[in-house]
């Protein structure tokens, strides 16, 4: 009988654990169910619900026939073109320079981040305010200097779009750059000063330790880059609004148009086609992130 008893209480010790084990389950569940409710309800059924949207095949042939839709892509491409690779080549020049030690560069680099750190909002429409043509500060400038009337910056499609890929580098420029300076510190410096016993130049030391080193996060942060301006919305609409014209709208900016013409399903079809875009871009990153 006692060895009964110890077997029936071992038993139940043993069980024990196993009963606290599924308290612990139900409620980590139930802890995850609010998180499940809100991407359901603001991600997966907004998503769902546009492209259902957008199912019908004659929206994307109303897109088509406007030419404000071409202009768009011409745009969106011209911005990834330019924007991304002038910013990923100047935050990898600036990386070296904010990567050394000395005190005056802390500072720098303190003040270099403002402009990521800050919101866009605000920031874009100071912009936007200094380059007005008749009170901006800018034209005020120019007045008082020589006595001639500044040119009207955002009336210019190329120059309307061109200041807002300066927006969109100025913003994300110093995320990058903390990046790669983050990637440039993870190089063991024995390598370095090797190379300067050998006497090995700047741009040997580049090429042959900084770049081997840098290169698949450089990558990566293109691609990922790619993605993000892609979907950028503030550089371009809150700079010029698309205008002048609508002729500075790109695919991120191209469905409030059709929203403020009451096209809800043309505005759906515009990010629908920006989808063969993106989709390939995140697959190489997810495959990227999986090595």
């Amino acid at each position: 009988m006692s060895s009964t008893a110890s077997a029936v209480t071992a038993a139940g010790t043993a069980a024990t654990p196993a009963i606290k084990l599924g308290r612990w389950q139900f409620w980590g569940r139930l802890m995850v169910v609010p998180y499940l409710l809100v991407f359901v309800i603001f991600v997966l059924y907004p998503v769902c619900y546009g492209l259902w949207l957008a199912r019908h095949p004659q929206s994307y042939v109303h897109l088509v026939a406007d030419p404000i839709f071409f202009r768009s892509v011409i745009n969106t491409i011209i911005f990834l073109v330019v924007a991304i690779n002038v910013k990923m080549l100047v935050a990898l020049v600036l990386s070296g320079f904010f990567v050394q030690s000395r005190w005056w560069i802390k500072i720098l680099a303190g003040i270099f981040i403002l402009p990521w750190a800050v919101p866009s909002i605000p920031t874009i429409l100071s912009v936007r305010f200094m380059l007005n043509p008749e009170w901006g500060v800018i034209n005020s400038t120019i007045f008082h200097l020589t006595g001639l009337d500044g040119p009207n910056w955002l009336n210019d499609p190329t120059l309307a779009l061109s200041f807002a890929m300066l927006m969109h580098i100025w913003k994300s420029l110093p995320f990058w750059t903390l990046i790669l300076v983050a990637g440039r510190l993870s190089i063991p410096t024995e390598q370095y000063e090797a190379a300067s016993v050998d006497g090995a130049s700047s741009w040997q030391k580049f090429k042959f330790i900084s770049w081997p080193a840098l290169r698949t996060l450089y990558v990566t942060s293109l691609i990922l880059s790619m993605i993000w301006t892609l979907g950028d919305f503030n550089s371009v609409y809150l700079l010029t609004g698309g205008g002048p014209a609508d002729l500075t709208h790109v695919l991120a900016t191209l469905g409030i148009r059709y929203l403020r013409l009451d096209q809800v399903d043309l505005s759906m079809a515009s990010i629908v086609v920006a989808l063969p875009l993106i989709l390939p871009l995140v697959y190489f990153m997810m495959k990227r992130l999986s090595k």
